[in-house]
């Protein structure tokens, strides 16, 4: 598929304009339609990877280590996220438990090993091989990432829990709450930006 990253398309009325450049915090907008064509966000190229690189490492951590601690007259019991998900499959309502890992484990890190895969070859100054094909997925998967959903729902059961329970949040639903604002941050930045980046072997 040919590309053209010195052209960029309103999303709403398809005009076509030359890719401006912006300054950090400015925005383009249509003259057509006046909707948001690009803004010019605060993170660089480094500073996104490395926020990306961090969610990975916070991602593991929610899905290794436990996510609450219940105990009941000396017995002691752990779930992990991905326990949590499992068990779901056991019991009465097994048909959620697929979608629920969908949005809660593969989704997130689908998007985190996407966009690193990206950045990574946009910091050495070209495109990443299939590139198209990544960016479409990444913004296909933005709606399915549902962390903060999960962590949502784990508080509610927690709070409702420890009226008859013991029950003491684990290094897992910190890493939860870390990890939903990590996304919030590199998946909802604006990725027109990284169209910009030349096709290896050819000019920007």
């Amino acid at each position: 598929m040919k590309t053209f990253p010195h052209l960029i398309a309103c999303e709403h009325c398809d005009t076509i304009y030359a890719r401006p450049a912006l300054a950090i915090g400015e925005s383009a907008r249509c003259d057509r339609c006046h909707s948001t064509l690009c803004r010019a966000d605060r993170l660089d190229l480094d500073q996104w990877l490395a926020l990306t690189v961090a969610a990975a490492i916070v991602a593991v951590i929610a899905n290794v280590c436990p996510v609450v601690r219940i105990s009941l007259q000396g017995l002691h019991n752990e779930a992990t996220l991905w326990q949590a998900t499992v068990a779901l499959a056991q019991g009465a309502v097994a048909l959620i438990a697929v979608p629920a890992m969908l949005a809660v484990i593969v989704v997130p890190f689908a998007q985190i090993l996407l966009l690193f895969w990206v950045l990574a070859f946009a910091r050495a100054g070209r495109r990443a091989p299939w590139f198209v094909a990544n960016m479409r997925l990444l913004v296909a998967l933005r709606p399915w990432s549902m962390i903060e959903v999960a962590l949502l729902g784990i508080l509610i059961s927690v709070i409702k829990l420890s009226g008859f329970l013991h029950v003491a949040p684990g290094a897992g639903i910190w890493a939860m709450a870390t990890l939903m604002v990590l996304l919030t941050v590199i998946a909802r930045r604006d990725l027109d930006s990284l169209w910009a980046i030349p096709e290896r072997g050819k000019p920007a």
